[in-house]
């Protein structure tokens, strides 16, 4: 007897620790919106002009800044997903230890900004004016990392590591085969 008494108060206190959290969740549910604003026009509601605002460690998924002027706002350590900075002005912007995945820098002057650090993967820089940006260990795909390289000079091709690159690389057909010796050379 003693031991259903102590295995009832173990299911009532158990469910006692839960009822709270099961009622506040049929309450007011929260939506994911709330959590990762999606719609662009919430974005024109932070402020028209985000030029040279100190915006670090903000959040930003799904956002539409294309167009923005965003020169010489400050967004170190932000996180940006699946945003579009499509032709944003981000000239001398501090943008060092970002994580931007998967978002789009196309058409965006990204002239004199600061991205050492950054993660950058998925992310697209087609087009992008990146004459005097710092790419100092920011981690990148290799093919955007190569089409960078195509047009970067001086020390932005440095912080990329361009010449690294060109030296690394060896296309497959003059390699040896190293999973099967003989086949390929």
């Amino acid at each position: 007897m003693a031991s259903l008494i102590s295995s009832f108060t173990r299911s009532l206190t158990k469910l006692l620790i839960l009822l709270p959290v099961l009622i506040g969740l049929s309450i007011s549910p929260m939506s994911v919106g709330a959590l990762y604003p999606s719609d662009p026009s919430s974005v024109d509601v932070l402020d028209t002009s985000l030029h040279g605002q100190n915006l670090q460690n903000t959040e930003y998924v799904k956002y539409d800044l294309s167009g923005k002027d965003l020169g010489d706002a400050d967004f170190s350590g932000s996180f940006f997903s699946v945003s579009n900075l499509r032709n944003a002005n981000l000239r001398g912007a501090n943008l060092s230890n970002v994580i931007a995945y998967s978002s789009r820098f196309d058409n965006a002057d990204l002239s004199g900004a600061n991205l050492s650090g950054a993660e950058l993967l998925k992310s697209f820089f087609d087009g992008a004016i990146i004459e005097g940006a710092d790419f100092s260990d920011a981690v990148l795909d290799l093919d955007q990392q190569k089409a960078l390289c195509e047009r970067a000079t001086g020390k932005t091709a440095e912080s990329l590591q361009c010449g690294a690159i060109q030296e690394a690389y060896v296309p497959a057909s003059e390699g040896q085969n190293k999973v099967n010796p003989g086949v390929g050379s």
